[in-house]
């Protein structure tokens, strides 16, 4: 992805698992879908600095629908800083990403609040910029 940081934030395609770690659900958990041609998984894998990332999204009470959606959301802050966007630019650019990821949770048939949202926006952003970016 351009312009984020040396290392890719979402690029792993290829790497040795050794460098890599599966993201879905408990470390034992068995990757979703059928093993593709070669014994290669379609398993999302990711780097130690994207498992930081999403750990401390975690620790810090975000929920983000799939990881990859967090991921994504990561991407998209990293973007907006590499492009030297100011904080509100970032907020207008990263909220309504946010806002669609928590609204498509599938967890709480009630809609998330503003201050919901805001909150989650915050730590996307904060996250995302001390660990991923």
């Amino acid at each position: 992805m351009t312009g984020c940081s040396g290392n890719d934030v979402m690029a792993t395609i290829g790497m040795p698992t050794s460098e890599t770690e599966t993201a879905h659900g408990d470390a034992g958990a068995a990757p979703p879908g059928p093993q593709q041609a070669g014994g290669q998984s379609n398993a999302l894998v990711v780097t130690a600095k994207q498992r930081e990332y999403l750990d401390a999204l975690t620790a810090a009470g975000v929920k983000p629908s799939s990881n990859l959606a967090a991921l994504s959301i990561g991407s998209y802050v990293c973007q907006a800083r590499a492009a030297k966007q100011n904080d509100h630019a970032v907020w207008d650019f990263v909220r309504p990403v946010v806002r669609g990821d928590v609204d498509g949770d599938g967890l709480s048939s009630a809609a998330p609040s503003a201050a919901d949202i805001d909150t989650a926006t915050a730590e996307y952003i904060r996250i995302a910029t001390e660990r991923l970016c």
